[in-house]
């Protein structure tokens, strides 16, 4: 809830930076620009889809899992913008994110396990993103974006009896406002990156804790909400 009533904070005041009095607008031919270049950083908080197990192994106790908590990561990235027409342009944004999730796993008795899964992602992604630009208002415009986000972890993916893969694909939906200062356009944009992959490996880690984790879970997908700033 924190990070929604930020997102809307940031958004309003970056609107009415961008509304300011002055009478000529800032970078009147910006949009007209066929390619521009800049870079990006962003805030997210990662968290899982989990599906569990229907069936479970002989001796296995059903148990059910879910992130506890949001921890703030970190976004870094490039921006690449190819204008296709005036309302459509696409981009590419590779870049790296760090994040964690805190996995708590409870059997049907209420029993928490002591303490969570810690599972920690570094990730490398190449976003592609459909940019719709809406009409420019003086000194600010409102957009919509689509597309895909291909990503590899690079952090360790063995965690005390889950064994979770490095690729991951999501679909991303977001919505921002373009800001023109006197000498670059920032922006301020939030967005939802949906999983498309499981990424928790079926085959486990082939130890005895497997049985406490890999085995009552059928699928994690991922779940990560960004607030980003680019300046281009």
């Amino acid at each position: 809830m924190k990070f929604h009533i930020l997102f809307i904070f940031v958004f309003t005041a970056t609107l009415a930076w961008g509304q300011r009095t002055n009478k000529v607008p800032n970078l009147s031919g910006f949009d007209n620009k066929p390619l521009n270049f800049g870079f990006l950083i962003g805030f997210n908080v990662m968290n899982y889809r989990v599906v569990h197990a229907n069936e479970l192994p002989a001796g296995a106790e059903r148990r059910y899992a879910d992130v506890i908590s949001l921890n703030p990561g970190l976004n870094l990235g490039m921006v690449s913008n190819f204008r296709i027409n005036k309302y459509l342009s696409f981009r590419i944004l590779p870049g790296i994110n760090f994040g964690q999730r805190d996995l708590l796993f409870i059997d049907t008795n209420g029993v928490k396990d002591e303490y969570p899964l810690e599972i920690k992602s570094t990730y490398l992604e190449c976003p592609f993103m459909l940019k719709f630009n809406g009409m420019r208002m003086h000194n600010a415009k409102p957009y919509l974006l689509a597309g895909i986000n291909p990503r590899y972890d690079l952090a360790k993916s063995r965690k005390d009896g889950l064994l979770i893969r490095s690729f991951d694909v999501c679909w991303e939906l977001g919505a921002g406002i373009d800001s023109y200062m006197s000498y670059f356009r920032f922006a301020t944009e939030f967005k939802i990156s949906i999983g498309m992959v499981n990424i928790l490996n079926p085959i486990g880690t082939g130890e005895i804790e497997d049985i406490l984790y890999t085995k009552v879970l059928d699928k994690l997908l991922s779940r990560i909400f960004v607030l980003t700033f680019y300046f281009e």
